[in-house]
């Protein structure tokens, strides 16, 4: 055996002299390639949401979710702060150092407007104005946007030890989870109770937000997702309640919770979309007659000082009556009542989008026809495919055209008129064997 032949046998060595490689070196195959870049391409679908990549989106007024970036070149922390489309992250802030807020409700893009002392959006300048000729009006950026909500994320801050994610000094793994209410990030051993398996629950509210909505309270007894809840605090944490996890779940109120069917399981992925003029409505439409609320609030229920994890579907159960409504409203949170509000809608309207955009107009053709139908136009394209070739083959050969693989490179000039030609001469080649088929089949 060869000294190169020995070198390749033994595990470990390098055969070039190198030093010697390790014997448990990772082997990634193909396979395993394919399937971590597509779940890269669907956590950019949830991310974005199909957010549009090419206009900014302050001519559509406040997006109900999109996209969020914040600048924090142009908006440091003791600035004010704003938000920006993802548009104009590409094309204004391209360089700049952004946080990346993933999706925001009800925002208007602040982009270019008088929190950018130094900066004006390249997308709409707010000395242009759009005229919207569906609404028959325009529309001039204003100086800031009024109705847009901020929070500690649009300086890079999140959860209520109000850290960066990630964080260079923290070395303990954990999810972090988005409160649908105030919107703002939190570490799960930040949440006053273990969070239940991922799987298990749709959207969570923090300890906070169900304070400042105690009808919730209510409603948690019997709908929630149960977790545990032995708290023990945690020094090294600076204070913040960290969670221990036990065998055994609490139960609300000692109530029995009340699992997901597999019909409530099903349902998961076909979320409404929260695109315009999509069939996602507001429960609100259809105002309850007699309110829920009393029936949930006279069970006995036990308020702790935790978040909550609710399952899918779960605003549905929300009461709509009159005064419940108002309640929300004064509350500013009436959009717990909108079905196209959550965060899986916005992400399945992502996955949706691109799937649109991957379409390719001859399969979906091919798609609708039958075995005959398809294979006949399969020939018909082939057909049309070797005919023009030698077509324009001969343009080449005259010096007029270059064939490159299919493609053609214009030297000279090819008229309509041979076009035309080519085209007249293809459909007549065509109706004559059409018409010997069928006198051979007669």
């Amino acid at each position: 055996m060869s000294e190169m032949e020995k070198g390749a046998a033994e595990p470990g060595v390098d055969c070039d002299g190198g030093e010697e490689r390790s014997a448990e070196e990772p082997v990634v195959s193909l396979a395993e390639v394919l399937a971590e870049n597509e779940e890269l391409e669907k956590e950019a679908r949830a991310v974005l949401g199909g957010s549009d990549h090419e206009r900014c989106s302050y001519s559509q007024g406040a997006v109900k979710r999109q996209a969020l970036y914040a600048c924090s070149t142009c908006t440091p922390p003791g600035e004010e702060p704003a938000g920006i489309c993802l548009a104009c992250s590409y094309e204004c802030h391209g360089t700049h150092k952004l946080f990346e807020l993933y999706t925001k409700r009800n925002f208007c893009c602040d982009c270019g407007n008088s929190k950018f002392k130094n900066l004006q959006c390249k997308l709409f300048p707010v000395s242009i104005k759009l005229c919207c000729f569906k609404k028959n009006q325009c529309l001039e950026k204003t100086k800031v946007n009024p109705t847009n909500k901020y929070n500690d994320n649009f300086y890079g801050l999140y959860c209520v030890c109000k850290r960066p994610y990630p964080d260079p000094e923290d070395e303990i793994p954990d999810e972090m989870i988005q409160c649908i209410v105030c919107e703002d990030w939190f570490h799960g051993r930040h949440l006053g109770a273990v969070p239940p398996d991922s799987g298990d629950f749709h959207e969570m509210v923090c300890q906070a937000c169900m304070d400042r909505c105690p009808f919730l309270w209510a409603y948690a007894s019997e709908l929630t997702v149960p977790t545990v809840t032995k708290v023990t605090p945690a020094a090294e944490d600076g204070g913040l309640p960290n969670v221990e996890e036990t065998d055994e779940i609490k139960k609300e109120n000692g109530a029995e919770h009340q699992t997901q069917t597999g019909e409530e399981k099903s349902l998961q992925n076909s979320e409404p979309s929260t695109s315009s003029g999509s069939a996602c409505s507001e429960m609100a439409k259809n105002e309850a007659s007699t309110c829920k609320l009393p029936a949930f609030q006279a069970k006995r229920h036990l308020q702790k000082n935790t978040a909550t994890f609710w399952p899918h579907s779960w605003r549905s159960k929300l009461c709509t009556c009159k005064d419940c409504m108002k309640m929300y409203s004064d509350l500013e949170v009436a959009f717990l009542t909108d079905e196209c509000d959550t965060v899986l809608a916005y992400e399945n309207k992502g996955t949706r989008d691109q799937e649109t955009d991957r379409r390719d107009p001859l399969m979906d053709t091919l798609s609708s026809m039958n075995r005959v139908q398809q294979v006949e136009l399969i020939c018909e394209y082939n057909d049309l495919k070797t005919e023009l070739k030698d077509y324009l083959k001969r343009f080449a050969d005259e010096g007029t055209v270059s064939i490159v693989e299919f493609e053609y490179c214009q030297i000279g000039v090819v008229k309509r008129e041979d076009i035309q030609q080519f085209f007249e001469e293809f459909q007549s080649r065509k109706r004559r064997r059409t018409d010997r088929m069928q006198y051979y089949c007669s």
